[in-house]
């Protein structure tokens, strides 16, 4: 698959979450998605220090989740978004949940089938940030030209924190 045809680009820098869940909100609003958070918050404890890591589809160039789907549920578009499981093929397995290296696809009850992160597909694909980078405070969801990521970072962290 070819990479993303977007101009801009969705960019997740940890360091910066907050742990303010206005992303969770705000995914949870957006109705194409029924009401359902596609989005949530690690917390992760080492010792005296909790850090908060934002947990979302990283649209893989080369997606295992939608290799491994038996019902061939989740598709990647021509732009490398990969979609979520579309309710008419999705059987539950969990495969994808398995497969993910960032275990994003969750399982929900109503409307049984796993879901996941498309980014917005809705906005993204004319123009508009995402949900939760339209909302993140702290600027640790980003969605923007490469150009204009490089102008606007910050220099300093505003958490140091090493995952793995």
């Amino acid at each position: 698959m070819s990479p993303l045809v977007f101009d801009k680009m969705f960019v997740i820098d940890q360091s910066r979450c907050i742990g303010c869940e206005a992303c969770v909100q705000a995914c949870e609003e957006c109705g194409t998605h029924r009401g359902q958070s596609l989005i949530h918050l690690e917390f992760v404890d080492r010792g005296a220090d909790t850090r908060t890591a934002p947990m979302v589809c990283m649209h893989c160039e080369d997606p295992t989740c939608a290799h491994v789907c038996p019902a061939d549920a989740i598709k990647q578009n021509e732009d490398g978004v990969v979609q979520s499981a579309l309710k008419p093929r999705c059987i539950g397995c969990s495969n994808c949940v398995l497969a993910c290296p960032f275990g994003v696809p969750k399982y929900f009850a109503l409307p049984d089938q796993m879901m996941k992160c498309d980014m917005c597909y809705d906005r993204s694909s004319a123009g508009l940030a995402p949900m939760c980078a339209s909302v993140c405070p702290s600027e640790a969801l980003w969605f923007g030209t490469p150009a204009d990521f490089q102008a606007n970072r910050r220099g300093e962290l505003i958490h140091e924190f090493r995952f793995g």
